[in-house]
């Protein structure tokens, strides 16, 4: 079982308020580039002139990469739309790559049309965590050409805006399911899911941002020290997941009744109308 530890950090802002990426290849740790060459080789042998670029995210980047327990999140900038490039090969290669290398978590391949990312007339999760979060390690880098971003309400609400449909996602996979493996991803997605959000509930007051788990869980508390003790059980089912779907179901009964209701609330100040995706 992996403890909780007091690592991770908010991304740091220059004199405007604007979010610094600090991710750099430099900082990725010799135990993962051996997985990031292999990772850049299927994508090659199998997009060939369909491949525009690749993006290592996350944690690995950015120097905080825990070996057997971080993930190894991609992401591909693809010349064609994604429903016309033949994917079949993707699950072979993250099973393929899982098996081969311990010191990651799980890999994670994932595409998205050039085209589409460059569009950046409202907020959208992929070219923010491009320009924030991750490193370019093949292709031309696009990152130049997306827009700046700051800890606001338009990133509050790619966390808010969704939760309750999540976590109801989740209560319907975990209903019924008898795959240990499949509960335990799902224990660990909802969970990571659950963290975030709070620290959502609280970016228009505090104007500062992370995707690391431990810091989301400090500053959330500072605001709602009564749900202190559940949000840092949200963290230790993100880090060591369960595999108990009753266990999750009954704390998504609790902790995630209580998010929908704060989420909702914060929705109805910030984003009335729901909408998926703020304008700048």
């Amino acid at each position: 079982m992996t403890e909780i530890k007091e690592i991770g950090r908010f991304c740091p802002m220059d004199a405007n308020g604007y979010l610094i990426n600090d991710s750099r290849v430099e900082k990725i740790g010799p135990v993962f580039l051996k997985v990031v060459e292999e990772v850049i080789e299927w994508y090659q042998t199998h997009l060939k002139e369909d491949l525009h670029s690749i993006y290592i995210r996350g944690s690995v980047p950015r120097g905080l990469g825990i070996e057997g327990v971080s993930d190894l999140d991609t992401i591909s900038l693809t010349n064609r739309r994604i429903k016309d490039l033949d994917l079949n090969w993707v699950e072979k290669a993250e099973q393929g790559v899982n098996k081969r290398f311990p010191c990651i978590n799980g890999v994670e391949f994932s595409f998205y049309d050039k085209e589409d990312i460059l569009n950046t007339e409202a907020f959208s999760i992929i070219p923010f965590m491009i320009k924030t979060h991750s490193v370019c390690v093949y292709g031309e880098d696009v990152e130049g050409h997306l827009p700046d971003y700051k800890a606001d309400i338009s990133l509050g609400n790619e966390h808010l805006v969704n939760v309750a449909k999540q976590i109801e996602l989740a209560k319907e996979d975990l209903n019924g399911n008898d795959d240990r493996e499949d509960i335990a991803d799902c224990c660990g997605w909802i969970m990571k899911i659950i963290v975030r959000a709070g620290l959502a509930l609280v970016i228009d007051k505090e104007k500062t941002y992370t995707r690391d788990l431990y810091p989301a869980y400090k500053l959330f508390s500072k605001h709602y020290p009564e749900k202190e003790s559940e949000m840092k059980q949200a963290v230790e089912y993100a880090i060591n997941p369960v595999d108990d779907p009753n266990e999750i179901l009954d704390f998504l009964d609790r902790m995630g009744k209580w998010m929908i209701q704060e989420s909702e609330r914060w929705l109805e100040v910030h984003n009335p109308t729901k909408a998926r995706n703020l304008k700048f």
